[in-house]
């Protein structure tokens, strides 16, 4: 989808090019009619600008790229407004519900299920499962080392991401490192899983871009989906689709393991016995 892509991309644009991903984003239906001059005129840029911005979005041309978004805004929720404001807290409430489903049926479509079995299969039989993320990711991770934990996956992340690092040296071909990192530039979780790779072990990314550092360094990616710039620009917050992955890969988990739900009973008695 074309819009995953500028989404995935934005923090790659420069400046003329952002306010093409503006104006696309905030305005699919209409781009599917403009000419590469009106929309050029549209975002006060050049016409070689929005050529630009076309081939740095993988397509050959305005023309490919108003093809994939007339596509897409057949596929997209249909927004009332982009908007975010107190004046009218109902309709910003369904301005925000209609971007999440949109965030979320777009990364399920994306991801590849062939791909994905072979990651439940590599997840299932690994020794030890490190989470690597950092900044906002941070609680994905800790979410996903508690649900695996709980059917019996072996399990490590940490806040602190030397944490991490160290307990990755420890790792070899027979486990498994998860790298969550949304814009997939993340220096810290690049340099672990460029440590992976040295040392023979299968490294799964989850971030939104396909052509991040941490996506191509990677064994295996699945590409989670943004809508978070319809409301704030420069500002990645959301972790709904990264999360949503984990989830996942957790139910997929739950349903191949034999012992996954006396486990998960096991589990729930211990802290049921520590409430008040």
């Amino acid at each position: 989808m074309i819009l995953d892509t500028i989404h995935g991309h934005y923090n790659s644009f420069f400046d003329s090019e952002k306010k093409i991903a503006d104006y696309i984003i905030q305005h699919p239906k209409e781009v599917v009619n403009m000419t590469i001059k009106q929309l050029a005129e549209a975002c006060q840029t050049s016409q070689a600008s929005v050529s630009r911005f076309a081939r740095k979005c993988q397509m050959d041309s305005f023309h490919h790229l108003k093809v994939n978004l007339a596509r897409d805004c057949v596929n997209e929720i249909e927004q009332k407004s982009n908007t975010i404001s107190t004046n009218d807290i109902s309709g910003s409430l369904e301005t925000i519900l209609s971007n999440k489903i949109s965030e979320l049926t777009s990364t399920i479509r994306n991801i590849d299920t062939e791909q994905l079995r072979k990651i439940i299969s590599l997840i299932k039989n690994a020794n030890h499962v490190l989470v690597c993320a950092v900044g906002n990711t941070i609680p994905v991770a800790l979410d996903c080392m508690f649900k695996f934990n709980e059917i019996g996956i072996s399990t490590f992340t940490s806040t602190i991401w030397e944490n991490q690092a160290s307990y990755a040296l420890g790792l070899d071909s027979n486990d498994v490192v998860i790298a969550i990192s949304n814009s997939g530039e993340s220096k810290q979780v690049y340099a672990i899983c460029q440590e992976m790779k040295k040392r023979g072990v299968c490294t799964i990314g989850i971030t939104n871009n396909n052509d991040s550092v941490v996506a191509k360094e990677c064994t295996y990616h699945i590409q989670s989906s943004t809508r978070e710039k319809l409301f704030l620009n420069e500002f990645c917050f959301s972790r709904i689709s990264a999360a949503t992955i984990i989830e996942i890969l957790y139910l997929f988990l739950t349903n191949n393991q034999k012992d996954s739900y006396e486990k998960i009973s096991q589990c729930e008695e211990l802290y049921a016995s520590l409430k008040v």
